[in-house]
């Protein structure tokens, strides 16, 4: 029996993630301890209002019927949160979509509003899912360079014509994966008159809302004209160490929210009625937690940057998200340095290069391993003379 793959498959080969597993596997298998910042995944728990509400939801033998679509409960406390941290306004029943993750919204909005051959605007470097959702719709994609001399942020002065007159849906994600660039209400108000002139959906992916250091990033949907042209996704995975759980929301323009519910109704059952009740209550809950968890990140953050500062790495520090966007030293190609890091130093982090071709050059470190194995990835490196024997560091 011949059995192929379709053509849409050759899309998703093995990439450069599986071989850093590959690698990290074999070196666990031959004794070494491996310290993994590759993978942005909270190795942190979700605070105890969290397990609580859902031990005690669990046991309701009501709550494991298909859950559809978004509680009011939910959908509310999206609207509370929104109002709370931005000062938007939203509907609860009309302009907030529960998601099961944003992967889910962010692969599957694509497939709701593009035709094959339309083009999507794609920051690059930028999160793999992107491509993903381009690549199920079966359209084009178009990076949108994301350089040091801009801010880290899309131009949109440099897109040609032609490709805005078949662009659907442009991707924003400030601040980002993996580049944490913050948005100013300047860029976001050029981006909604950009999207107006072209017709141009805006997804805005804002998974980082809550991980920040010193200044609160802008939400889209605070901008005015905003709910006019696009939507904004967010995700409980990071903010509330939620990750497994798979529960987010898109939320704007209840025209786009309608068609990506519509695609969603023909795919899944919703989301674990006890996982939305968890939800709500982390949206409502107004303890430290948030900033408790913000002041671990940004004392990780601090370590690692003084220290890679120590070794003769002088990088930039993020104002925000979980991941540190470095430039590597003169004479490695991002893979290259990935690589010797990994065989030489123990120490596991992501080439730019896995998030798109303007990302050569840097590498992405996750903040996301306790201090004590922070200051081991340090010592290793500072052991293993990779920075004495490197040029231009």
């Amino acid at each position: 029996m011949n059995i192929s793959m379709s053509r849409r498959m050759n899309a998703f080969q093995e990439s450069i993630f599986t071989e850093l597993a590959q690698l990290k596997k074999s070196k666990i298998s031959e004794g070494n301890d491996m310290i993994d910042l590759s993978i942005g995944s909270p190795d942190l728990p979700p605070p105890p209002f969290i397990v609580n509400e859902l031990v005690n939801s669990v046991q309701d033998p009501a709550l494991y019927g298909y859950s559809l679509k978004g509680t009011s409960e939910f959908q509310q406390a999206v609207s509370k949160y929104y109002m709370r941290e931005y000062s938007v306004q939203l509907d609860s029943e009309e302009e907030v979509l529960l998601l099961m993750g944003s992967q889910d919204g962010l692969v599957h909005l694509p497939m709701a509003l593009c035709n094959p051959g339309d083009y999507i605007l794609v920051p690059d470097p930028g999160y793999t899912a992107y491509a993903a959702g381009v690549a199920m719709a079966d359209a084009e994609l178009y990076p949108m360079p994301l350089k040091k001399e801009h801010s880290f942020l899309p131009d949109f002065t440099n897109i040609p014509t032609e490709v805005c007159q078949k662009a659907k849906l442009m991707i924003l994600n400030c601040p980002g994966n993996p580049v944490p660039a913050m948005a100013t209400q300047a860029f976001f108000e050029q981006a909604v008159e950009f999207a107006r002139e072209h017709n141009i959906v805006i997804l805005h992916d804002f998974a980082y809302s809550e991980l920040y250091y010193n200044k609160k990033p802008i939400s889209f949907l605070s901008i005015e004209g905003a709910k006019d042209v696009g939507i904004e996704m967010n995700s409980l995975s990071k903010s509330f160490n939620m990750a497994g759980c798979r529960v987010a929301y898109a939320i704007g323009n209840k025209r786009i929210l309608k068609m990506l519910g519509d695609l969603k109704s023909n795919l899944d059952y919703g989301v674990f009625y006890p996982i939305q009740a968890a939800a709500s209550k982390a949206l409502l809950d107004e303890s430290p937690f948030l900033e408790e968890n913000r002041l671990i990140y940004k004392h990780r953050r601090d370590l690692l940057v003084d220290g890679f500062h120590q070794l003769g790495w002088n990088i930039t520090s993020p104002l925000a998200s979980m991941f540190i966007w470095a430039e590597v030293p003169e004479g490695y190609t991002s893979k290259e340095f990935t690589l010797k890091l990994l065989h030489e130093a123990n120490v596991v982090v992501t080439p730019g290069t896995a998030f798109g071709t303007w990302g050569e050059g840097y590498v992405r470190i996750a903040l996301v391993q306790p201090e004590e194995r922070l200051k081991l990835a340090l010592s290793n490196m500072k052991k293993s003379q990779i920075f004495s024997n490197s040029v231009g560091v």
